[in-house]
């Protein structure tokens, strides 16, 4: 009888899980210099957490589960609302807490059938909104793509609020408003003027409407074209709000690497604020996704003000791939000791205390296949020892290291 195999399963070898492992390291490294320290949460969440908050992932998309008093769970589908709830819920929640995540996410989406678990890693800042919080956790993502060797990528900024204000003034009903996001975001624009065909409305909002997917580029284009379809003094500050976020990226010398979308939406609808999206060149869709969400916190019973991304750490690998980036390699061993059987306890002896100091270490009997590893080599027999390559090029700790446990010993093969 054959063993069955899951045809969605994510399994990896070895080599592959060190890969990704050491690509999530120089993200949880590069986290670590913008002052951000590393949580966790729950695999598994209550089913009313996530349908009892407006605009938050898809029921559709969740895992369900049911524990053994009957309630209902789900497998943790998103980060941002598990962490705004634990932060939210302390009887003293701060302001300026930095926390990040790499932690796996569970969704079934449509057309990705075999794809029900990734892996993201990200931050979320729980600060005041100001241009200067917005434009550094955009820095921060800038900063993080830079260090995966991307030499072309851009983040995509925009306001969650522009949509909203302008489609208030349509009052079209969610379905309605959902049909139209989804042709915003395709850029479509024949579908788009059908569309509003269909709605008594006044002319001067259709053009509105109907502009949004072209505003997309460059600030100094976008920005005054955008003035031409503000209708109110909401959409006025809103994008006042966008140019100061610029104006600090400018600062950081950023802004090359920075363009405006003002027909960005996400699927978040808890996002209140600016937005934005990672993309690197050639890479169909966004490695990272973010924003500001000033209002979540509110469902939990503290108002505080919040901004976060996170990255797919399976689309960076294969954008890596795709691009032909170097693959850093999983690391050999240090040292490989190969002994004969009376010299035995002197090799364990010499792999523990080179283990001690945090170097990698193998051990094999003489003649055995193991001994083919490349690396160091330490050769223990009756003879002596012998070293490869010669002992006058191994660092200076190693010496010293083997002189203290062999004395007597030349040491050179």
């Amino acid at each position: 009888m054959q063993p069955y195999v899951s045809g969605s399963s994510k399994d990896a070898s070895a080599r592959d899980f060190q890969i990704k492992e050491t690509l999530t390291a120089t993200l949880k490294n590069r986290f670590a210099t913008y002052g951000y320290q590393q949580i966790g949460t729950s695999a598994f969440e209550y089913y009313d957490l996530y349908s009892s908050i407006a605009g938050t992932v898809n029921k559709d998309e969740m895992l369900k589960v049911i524990d053994s008093s009957g309630k209902v769970l789900v497998l943790r589908p998103d980060m941002t609302i598990p962490i705004a709830r634990m932060v939210s819920s302390r009887q003293a929640a701060t302001a300026g807490e930095r926390l990040f995540y790499v932690q796996n996410v569970f969704r079934q989406t449509d057309g990705e059938l075999g794809s029900k678990e990734s892996t993201q890693a990200g931050v979320e800042y729980f600060g005041e909104n100001t241009a200067e919080n917005n434009a550094e956790i955009i820095m921060l993502a800038v900063h993080t793509l830079r260090d995966l060797e991307f030499a072309n990528f851009k983040i995509e900024i925009g306001h969650a609020g522009f949509f909203k204000e302008l489609i208030k003034q349509a009052k079209l009903s969610r379905v309605e408003i959902e049909q139209l996001q989804a042709m915003i975001q395709s850029k479509n624009t024949t579908d788009i003027e059908t569309f509003l065909a269909g709605f008594e409305l006044e002319e001067e909002l259709k053009i509105a409407i109907k502009k949004l997917p072209h505003l997309h580029g460059n600030p100094a284009y976008v920005i005054p074209q955008a003035e031409e379809i503000v209708r109110n003094d909401a959409m006025q500050e809103l994008l006042q709000n966008l140019r100061d976020v610029y104006e600090v990226l400018e600062a950081y010398e950023v802004e090359d690497a920075a363009v405006f979308n003002l027909g960005l939406i996400n699927n978040m609808n808890y996002y209140t604020g600016v937005i934005f999206q990672g993309f690197v060149e050639n890479f169909g869709k966004p490695v990272m996704m973010g924003g500001r969400y000033d209002n979540l916190g509110e469902q939990f019973g503290s108002p505080l003000p919040a901004i976060g991304f996170a990255f797919d750490i399976d689309d960076l690998l294969q954008a890596r791939k795709q691009q032909k980036l170097s693959v850093p390699e999983p690391g050999a061993p240090d040292f490989v000791i190969e002994y004969t059987a009376e010299k035995q306890r002197d090799a364990f002896r010499l792999a523990y205390q080179l283990r001690e100091k945090g170097l990698t270490v193998l051990t094999f009997p003489a003649g055995s296949s193991g001994g083919s590893v490349a690396a160091k080599r330490i050769k223990l027999s009756q003879d002596g020892i012998a070293c490869s390559p010669l002992l006058d090029e191994w660092a200076d700790e190693d010496k010293e290291t083997l002189a203290q446990l062999f004395p007597e010993e030349k040491g050179d093969e």
